[in-house]
This record gives C-alpha cells, structure tokens and sequence, in this order.
C-alpha cells in the first residue's frame, strides 16, 4: 500500500452489535443487569471467601476467589466501555484506550483460563491422589500456582501489545467488534503483520490450548478413577465435586474456540460478535451463580455471613 495512504488513527470505531440505535436500547439495560449481576456476584464471592477462614484455606476455594477476581477484572475491562458506545453517537475509543484495553483483557482473560487449569488439577488431586492431597496441595503450591497464572499471561499481553504499538492503522480504523481483541484491530492495520501473525499462530495458541489440554488431562484421569469406585454413591458424591467446573470450562472455552478456531478466524462475522459476548459478558455473570447455587459450603459461608452481620 502507498505510504500516503496510510494515517495513524486517533481512535478507533467500534462496530458493536448493531448499527440500528433501536437495538441499542434495548441491548443497554440488558448489558447493565448483566453488568451489575456480574459485579455483586464475584464481588460477594471474593468476601465471602476471604473473609471465611475455612474457605480460604480450602485451595478449591482459594482458586475460586482468584476466578472470581479475574472475571471481574475481564468484565470491567470492556463492559463499561460497551455501556457507553450504546448510549453514544460516537461508537468509538481511543488509540491508547484500545491498547490498555487490549493488554487487560488479554491479561486477565487468559488467567481465567490458567485458574481453571489449575482448579481442574486440584479436583484430580483430591480424587485421584487423596492420602496426599495436604502435602501436595500446600498453601505454598497454591499461592505458586495462582502466581504463575497471573505472571505468565501478564508476560505475553505485555508482548501482544508491545507488538500492537508497533502497527499503523488506515483511516477510518472500524474494528467489527464490540472491544479491541488482537484479531479484529489487527485486521484494519496496514503495515506487515507477520511478526504478530507468527506469534498468535505459536505462543497465542499455546497460551489457550495449554490450560485446555491440561483440564482435560486432568479430567481423563479424574474420570477414570471415578469409574473403578465400587460405591454408586461414592461415584456421585466425587462427579459432584467436578461438576460446576465442568460448566464454566464448557462454556469458556466453547465461546473461545468458536471465535478462535474456526476456520477464518481473522475474518469477524456478526455471529463471532455475539459469541464474544458468552465469553465477556455472560460467563462473568454466570459463574459466581454456577459456584454458589450448587455448593453447600459457599451457601453455608453466606449463611454464616449473614448472621455475623445481624449480630454486630
């Protein structure tokens, strides 16, 4: 492309869901409940267990709050800019607002899915490996683990979006997506992106697919110990233990995949659009419910909560 055409944009136009401002009202109040049912939701998580010293030295738990940081954490770093652009004319945001956003949700949207590794290999120690889940499943493993979940992917958003910085843009800059992911900004640059294309295809895939084939490691052999108990009842009790977080790997990675590894996934279709929003939006939501709802501690610590607050 001649040089003479290519601008360094000022800010980006974000497509979003529609261009019909009659669908931007009615989608406003329903992302604002969704928003507000995902802040009260992982927020009460998060006190809930650090506030519950039986829960928070409980590593299923101690993982559980770090979820919950995360997917809060996610949800803000693109739902309120979302809000805005629906009640605005100018569906836009700017070039350094797309880069932080970028580096945050890559950040905390790909801890999300080491957390969940690690949740899934505490669920194989536990059912697996029972006499020594203690030693294993130290305080100190723990706090290794959520530590590496957090510093790996802070290493690669750091590197995606230093590579990002390094991109010119074509004026106008229309992003067809709600937020600034890699694929969609990337697909309105106009200088080379081989670099950024080579990194996505080697460390990107690795970064998404490592904690998935490590889940379902875990799971393949959680599976089979559970099907050598004799006991019916015992075989229930131990799917139990594994079954909320079944549902939220399922749904994470399910909206992942669709937008990320279909064919042409640099191509971003309406349909990626709304299957981005399982992933941003309504996982976020969800998952505190999915946690709460189907425990009987979390609902037994809540219970606790409350009567500690009566009483002072």
């Amino acid at each position: 492309m001649n040089p003479k055409n290519i601008t360094q944009v000022s800010e980006f136009f974000l497509r979003g869901f529609s261009s019909q401002p009659e669908v931007d009202k009615i989608l406003f109040p329903i992302f604002l409940l969704m928003y507000l049912l995902t802040l009260l939701g992982n927020v009460t998580i998060i006190v809930l267990i650090r506030c519950d010293r039986r829960l928070l030295q409980t590593p299923m738990y101690f993982f559980l709050s770090h979820l919950a940081l995360a997917d809060l954490g996610f949800a803000s770093s693109i739902v309120p800019k979302v809000l805005q652009n629906l009640v605005s004319q100018r569906k836009t945001i700017s070039y350094h607002g797309c880069l932080i956003q970028m580096f945050v949700a890559i950040f905390i949207g790909n801890a999300d899915s080491y957390i969940l590794a690690s949740m899934a290999y505490d669920r194989f120690v536990a059912i697996c490996r029972p006499l020594y889940y203690s030693s294993i499943m130290s305080r100190k493993r723990c706090l290794q683990m959520v530590t590496v979940s957090w510093t790996i992917t802070m290493f690669h958003s750091s590197i995606y979006t230093f590579l990002m910085s390094r991109v010119e843009f074509c004026d106008p800059g229309e992003i067809p997506q709600f937020f600034c992911d890699l694929y969609p900004v990337l697909g309105v640059s106009c200088s080379d992106s081989t670099t950024i294309d080579l990194v996505l295809m080697t460390e990107g895939i690795v970064e998404i697919l490592g904690p998935f084939v490590l889940i379902i490691a875990s799971y393949v052999l959680i599976f089979s110990t559970i099907l050598r108990i004799p006991s019916a009842g015992a075989k229930l009790k131990a799917f139990s233990t594994c079954g909320s977080h079944i549902c939220v790997v399922v749904m994470y990675f399910g909206g992942i995949s669709f937008v990320y590894f279909k064919p042409n996934s640099n191509v971003v279709e309406l349909q990626d659009t709304w299957a981005a929003m399982i992933y941003t939006m309504v996982n976020p939501m969800v998952n505190p419910f999915i946690y709460t709802l189907r425990n009987n501690e979390m609902k037994a610590a809540l219970k606790r909560a409350i009567i500690r607050k009566r009483f002072h």
